[in-house]
């Protein structure tokens, strides 16, 4: 394996954009720019020289544009890339960069099946001097940050029970809509695993392991294949019994707050909010929100640079992927699921 470039704390970390999307458009580059004292944007690659360039005249200074991802791979004045493929590229991507001895950060999920996911966690074992970040925002929102801080502390008692209806209709008017492998079966799931990938961090960060799910499914709009619909219940380790119910098929006009009751008083949240009530008292805490991509590239940047660990471990985010995909196996065969469990390589 190609020995990791030389670097130090006093400089930034040149890093290359592998993929140049919605996503890496409207939210990593402008977090990156954000920060030019810790990233220095050196390369972007796409399949389409065109996109690559769009994206580079954001930019305030030269990049270099690739379509073959091995020449990009290959330089060795590259530290680090982020991955900002669909999530059927993602695998192979992955592969190549960690082959080639390259830091990098990966957009969820960490693959389309838990059974891919786990040769990837196989491969970065042989490599652990290589940082991987499998990209979740959700777990560093403050929102869900507090939230879980909250019922560690024993606030409001043992957690019983939980809920989470989350409305999110995808319509011809909607950026995501004219991705098309988001709608082309190509991914299991579709939307319910792009965007409940999100929900599972979220739920698993706040409230621990889930051992078991039922889950139903349906297709309510023809152009969202497989489907666009998913209810389900939800068993936690420490004996929480919640629901979810995601949408993409239906607007309503509800926030997607989730709710948690305790023995001793309840949570209401959304990102920039949470409401605590406890003893006939309700304190409303209003949080930082729609920041969690900032924060996990700072995270990720002092993970390379001072070693430090970050949430957005691989193994965390196959146990993400465990759950949706045990939810959607449930779906399938109308019966209840034990999630795979995932313990580190």
């Amino acid at each position: 394996m190609p020995a990791l470039p030389n670097q130090s704390i006093h400089r930034p970390i040149r890093l290359a954009l592998i993929g140049a999307g919605i996503y890496a458009r409207d939210a990593h580059l402008p977090s990156l720019l954000r920060h030019p004292d810790i990233f220095e944007i050196a390369a972007i690659y796409s399949r389409t020289k065109t996109t690559a360039q769009s994206l580079a005249e954001q930019i305030p200074h030269p990049v270099d544009l690739y379509t073959d991802l091995g020449a990009l791979l290959a330089r060795p004045d590259i530290e680090a890339v982020e991955i900002l493929l669909p999530i059927p590229a993602l695998p192979a991507a992955i592969r190549q960069t960690l082959a080639a001895g390259k830091h990098l950060l990966s957009e969820k999920p960490i693959a389309p099946d838990v059974a891919t996911g786990r040769e990837l966690l196989t491969q970065h074992a042989h490599h652990p001097e290589i940082i991987w970040m499998v990209g979740e925002n959700w777990r560093y929102e403050d929102a869900y940050l507090q939230a879980a801080e909250i019922v560690r502390s024993g606030l409001i008692g043992t957690p019983l029970t939980c809920h989470w209806a989350i409305y999110t209709p995808i319509t011809a008017k909607s950026k995501y809509y004219h991705t098309l492998w988001r709608r082309d079966s190509s991914s299991p799931g579709g939307f319910l695993m792009d965007g409940g990938i999100h929900h599972l961090a979220a739920l698993r960060l706040i409230l621990g392991e889930i051992t078991q799910v039922s889950a139903t499914t349906r297709q309510n709009s023809p152009d969202l294949p497989p489907a666009d619909t998913l209810a389900a219940t939800l068993t936690f380790a420490n004996g929480v019994i919640g629901t979810y119910l995601a949408t993409y098929a239906i607007a309503a006009p509800w926030p997607p707050q989730l709710y948690i009751g305790g023995t001793q008083g309840s949570l209401r949240l959304q990102r920039k909010e949470i409401e605590l009530t406890r003893e006939g008292k309700t304190e409303r805490i209003e949080t930082a929100g729609f920041d969690g991509v900032e924060k996990e590239l700072l995270a990720f940047a002092s993970s390379i640079r001072s070693h430090t660990p970050h949430r957005n471990l691989p193994a965390a985010a196959l146990r993400d992927l465990a759950v949706v995909e045990a939810m959607l196996d449930s779906a399938a065969s109308g019966r209840p699921v034990t999630p795979e469990k995932v313990e580190a390589v």
